[in-house]
């Protein structure tokens, strides 16, 4: 069975939700404009600009979002998007270069005024609205564009305007079309997220019903239903999504759940027994432990690309599997803990490629299971939530995310145990000062990564050469989007001054103030 032709219990248990699709037109709110959709209790879905009407009504919406984006509807490399999705029957909402391109193809006029808007403006309804009908007639917006809207297309009426934007809102409430030039999702516009419930709820009619409950009722259907009465295994690394996976399996299945824990020798400091007192003597979870460092480390020996690093870890992992599958039940299910972000980052044949996650673009197309991913269509807080609702403990809900490749994409170059045991020792220190300073549980992730290049340094009166080391922390959300962590100078100074005496192949520590975008937030 292909990867690729496989359809999970998460996509399935979809079905019974009002879905509202974000055409992702290239902007960098797109994920932004999803998640306030689901925060609405709507469930919302992204799709390329190329997506067909057909395939719209396909995917069964009550509703469309055409993001923003970076281009201006005149340029060369304007992106567009099927006509006939105007014409699906479902109200369709357009934001900013979205906005203008619902303008622009219905026979309105875009223009670059010379007047562009950057930041926080003022905005002017005028007019009755279904948008602001609840809404104060003067308020802020963030805008951030160079073309404007200066005639609405036949059938439309202008609801709100600027000193920039003449036609900075529309409607045509007959056909259901919304336009608005601001950006309604972010935080800088105070009554944006009024403005999209108002979409959701007003024009769409959507029901508020994608709660953490009914998540998990149609969840376990679903399983249920894929699964029926066989044997099903677990991927169960210990971190989070495994175990909030594992944990809704569980919930459908019962005692047909066997879970996996495969050690693959690039995990931190005493996780492997870690995984196993909780999950098989406090859960009492039907473990097997498989010791695979050796199996691991020879398939990446000598490999510095971080993709082929990932796919080798994806594909080790599956034949791991497979072995272990065929030795206890022959069962034709895995249940993964993929998440929405690690489909969104592994790309799509119409999306960009960050990285190929190693359960998603790294794993190989002679695949024997079907897999089972419960979590697909969830970001990455939606499944703490979810995990809180099932029981999980707090010490398992809100662990930081640990990627399922481990060190190996926090070793820049080759991967060696001698590499692997310098930096298991610094990042031990790490979290120890982490969360000794409290702040464990405000920060996303926090981890070192090791450089495969040396530096001269001091010690004792001495010259040395060793590794310098590089701390990574940041806040986040969904991991979508993060922002370098402000971390107190003392904290850093601790980490450093404990990394640099205790870690002797280490004399130098940095700090990464990058954030997601440009960088990511794992160096491979």
């Amino acid at each position: 069975m292909s990867a690729a032709s496989e359809v999970s219990a998460g996509q399935a248990s979809t079905g019974d939700f009002d879905r509202v699709l974000v055409v992702d037109l290239g902007a960098q709110y797109a994920q932004l404009i999803a998640r306030r959709v689901r925060e609405a209790h709507v469930l919302s879905e992204i799709v390329p600009r190329d997506i067909t009407a057909e395939e719209v009504k396909a995917r069964k919406p009550i509703g469309i979002i055409l993001s923003g984006g970076p281009a201006s509807v005149y340029s060369d490399n304007a992106y567009g998007i099927d006509s006939e999705l105007f014409e699906v029957g479902v109200p369709v909402l357009g934001i900013c270069y979205g906005h203008q391109l619902l303008a622009h193809s219905l026979g309105g006029t875009v223009e670059r005024t010379g007047s562009a808007e950057y930041g926080k403006t003022a905005l002017d309804v005028v007019g009755d609205s279904v948008l602001f009908s609840s809404l104060p007639p003067r308020q802020d917006v963030w805008m951030s564009h160079g073309d404007a809207v200066v005639a609405a297309p036949d059938g439309f009426s202008v609801t709100a305007s600027t000193a920039g934007s003449p036609v900075a809102a529309m409607e045509n409430r007959e056909k259901g079309l919304f336009g608005v030039q601001f950006h309604p999702e972010v935080i800088h516009t105070p009554r944006g997220t009024e403005l999209l419930q108002r979409f959701l709820y007003e024009a769409c009619g959507a029901r508020p019903t994608w709660t953490h409950h009914s998540i998990i009722e149609k969840s376990v259907e679903a399983i249920r239903g894929q699964i029926g009465d066989q044997k099903v295994i677990c991927g169960l690394s210990g971190g989070v999504d495994s175990s909030v996976a594992a944990a809704l399996v569980q919930k459908a299945v019962g005692s047909q759940l066997i879970c996996i824990f495969v050690d693959h020798g690039l995990l931190r400091s005493g996780e492997a027994e870690q995984v196993e007192a909780t999950f098989r003597d406090t859960f009492h979870v039907n473990l097997i432990h498989v010791k695979a460092e050796d199996r691991f480390l020879e398939a990446l020996a000598g490999v510095t690309d971080p993709e082929s690093k990932r796919k080798i870890i994806g594909e080790t992992f599956i034949r791991v599997f497979e072995d272990v599958a065929a030795e206890l039940t022959d069962t034709p299910f895995l249940v993964q803990g993929t998440l929405y972000p690690d489909i969104i980052e592994s790309g799509t044949k119409d999306a960009a490629k960050i990285k190929s996650h190693h359960n998603v673009g790294g794993l190989p197309e002679d695949m024997q299971f079907e897999l089972v991913e419960p979590l697909r269509d969830l970001f990455k807080d939606e499944v703490r939530a979810v995990g809180e609702e099932l029981g999980l403990p707090p010490e398992i809900v809100w662990r930081q995310p640990f990627p399922g490749p481990g060190l190996a994409i926090r070793i820049i170059g080759d991967i060696t145990r001698e590499r692997l045991d310098i930096l298991r020792a610094a990042d031990s220190i790490i979290l120890e000062e982490v969360r000794r300073a409290g702040l464990y549980n405000e920060l996303w992730q926090s981890f070192g990564v090791l450089p495969l290049i040396k530096t001269v340094g001091v010690q004792g009166d001495g010259r040395t050469y060793a590794h310098p080391l590089i701390i990574r922390a940041v806040t986040s959300d969904d991991a979508m989007t993060a922002d370098w962590a402000r971390v107190p100078y003392d904290v850093l100074e601790a980490m450093s001054s404990r990394i640099i005496n205790e870690v002797p192949e280490i004399n130098r520590v940095a700090y990464d103030i990058s954030s997601k975008p440009p960088a990511t937030i794992e160096w491979e």
